[in-house]
């Protein structure tokens, strides 16, 4: 098959394995230990995470948190119903790209009211979205807190979730600008976190806010033509010396999800050290990628043609993934965002 070539990407799913619902408890969850040198698995589940890790490894993670970007709205004038997913600030808190439903009956000019707040549809965004203004007097994260809903995946139909079960328990508030959890991190529990802490796992956060880009299959025919989305992501000045140090030292950095790996590669040099900042990212990991910080990843199992499960291809190699993906199948592994983990080393 040709790694570059999108339908290598393809692969069957029975929707009875598309997870509605998290597991019972968030460590219950299965995991494949995947080796990717030998293709070799083992099945086991995400509480039996101490088992496999040593004393010294370092867990990285993303605590960024999702915030309740779907709202919706009524058009002024007449009360037509609509909807307004905000994507991300432009510039201050107050201006916003968003994807507007039905967006052909909101063009820019319109007003629509969200719980008696009015919202000016401003103008014409990339890729369908809008740019829309909330009033300048509007406390914006309690106007999310009020009027929004958390937004999930477009392949979750029918959860009966909380909305906590859609965030880590490490999210941290502070970090609320994501429109998408990192789903590796969601198997985590606290009691598990303690248990690591204890053998000596040393555990460190940074930061990327995850977009709508997540879900959007490629559609260029060879991935290479793909244009990546962007996402903010931050690490701070002790989270990059902690990884320096640790790599230094010859310990596993583990990467706990695509969203982890992108940023660590994005702030490493060539030689793998790690600088510290804000940035925006857009960086598109894919077979023949030469990795220069993480040793092993924990990830969930992606849709097909993404851009996550291209990254994971170039992590453990296209024959690699593609066959542990057919093997998760066989083997009844519930895949996507409350699904089932993965352990590559």
């Amino acid at each position: 098959m040709n790694a570059y070539d999108v339908s290598s990407y393809d692969y069957p799913i029975p929707p009875e394995l598309i997870a509605q619902n998290p597991a019972d408890r968030r460590d219950s969850s299965r995991l494949m230990r995947l080796d990717k040198t030998t293709g070799a698995t083992e099945h086991l589940r995400f509480n039996d995470l101490p088992k496999i890790l040593r004393p010294r490894d370092m867990l990285v993670m993303n605590d960024t948190r999702v915030f309740k970007a779907r709202v919706p709205a009524k058009k002024i004038p007449g009360g037509a119903s609509a909807e307004i997913f905000f994507l991300e600030p432009i510039g201050d808190l107050h201006r916003w790209k968003a994807l507007l439903r039905p967006g052909r009956k909101l063009p820019p000019g319109t007003k629509v009211s969200a719980n008696g707040v009015v919202i000016d549809v401003e103008d014409y965004g990339e890729e369908g979205s809008r740019v829309v203004k909330l009033p300048d007097n509007v406390d914006v994260d309690e106007f999310f807190c009020l009027c929004g809903e958390t937004p999930l995946p477009p392949y979750i139909k029918r959860t009966n979730a909380p909305d906590e079960r859609y965030q880590t328990v490490y999210s941290d508030p502070e970090n609320n600008r994501s429109v998408a959890a990192p789903t590796a991190g969601l198997h985590f529990t606290r009691e598990l976190l303690d248990e690591l802490e204890r053998k000596g796992v040393e555990t460190w956060f940074l930061t990327l806010d995850v977009g709508v880009g997540t879900f959007r299959p490629v559609k260029s025919k060879d991935i290479r033509e793909h244009a990546m989305h962007s996402e903010r992501c931050c690490v701070s000045r002790e989270c990059a010396d902690a990884i320096n140090a640790a790599k230094a030292a010859n310990r596993r950095i583990i990467a706990v999800g695509t969203t982890v790996v992108r940023t660590l590669e994005s702030f490493a040099d060539d030689s793998g050290h790690l600088s510290h900042g804000t940035l925006e990212t857009n960086i598109f990991i894919k077979p023949g990628y030469s990795f220069k910080v993480p040793d092993a990843l924990i990830t969930n199992f992606h849709l097909p043609k993404s851009t996550l499960l291209m990254l994971v291809a170039a992590f453990a190699g296209y024959g690699t993934t593609m066959s542990a993906y057919r093997e998760a199948t066989a083997e009844g592994y519930r895949f996507f965002s409350f699904g089932d983990a993965m352990f590559i080393e």
